[in-house]
């Protein structure tokens, strides 16, 4: 037997006026759009903005179903979005955050585990590591440079040759 370790390297600022002038932009998009989420049961708004390589933003926002849990992150909305609207063009920062309407959104938030393979899938569709900012409102803002260090065990098509 072998063991093995596998550790996350990221950068953590004390708070957005840290980060450089696009980083802190795009942050703070992702912040309005949790003013757009539909999240009336769990109601934890989240927002996502993309940078394209082209220079253009996608916003996304997690949108409920009465149905709950079926529903869709703010994440995978604005790949999603993305992918239909420039098709072909990679994602170069995902900037995530989130308003908790039933507590404090003072802390960093990470992409859920569906989230983190669909990020590794457009990372390896392009060629090309996505980096992600995620913070709440306000506090700490971490950034990781590839969504895969997030997922380092992640299925993908080479699983299925």
């Amino acid at each position: 037997m072998e063991k093995k370790i596998q550790q996350i390297e990221y950068e953590e600022y004390k708070d957005a006026s840290e980060l450089t002038p696009e980083d802190r932009a795009l942050l703070e998009v992702a912040r309005k759009a949790t003013d757009d989420a539909y999240a009336p049961y769990s109601r934890f708004r989240v927002g996502a903005a993309l940078q394209l390589a082209n220079g253009q933003r996608v916003l996304g926002t997690n949108q409920e179903n009465a149905s709950y849990p079926v529903g869709i992150c703010a994440e995978r909305t604005a790949l999603s979005t993305a992918s239909s609207l420039y098709p072909g063009i990679a994602v170069q920062t995902l900037a995530v955050s989130y308003r908790n309407e039933l507590g404090s959104s003072v802390k960093p938030i990470s992409p859920c585990g569906i989230c983190r393979q669909t990020i590794c899938e457009y990372e390896q569709r392009f060629g090309a590591p996505i980096r992600i900012i995620m913070a709440g409102l306000t506090g700490p803002v971490f950034i990781i440079k590839s969504g895969g260090s997030l997922m380092p065990l992640s299925f993908s098509s080479s699983d299925m040759l």
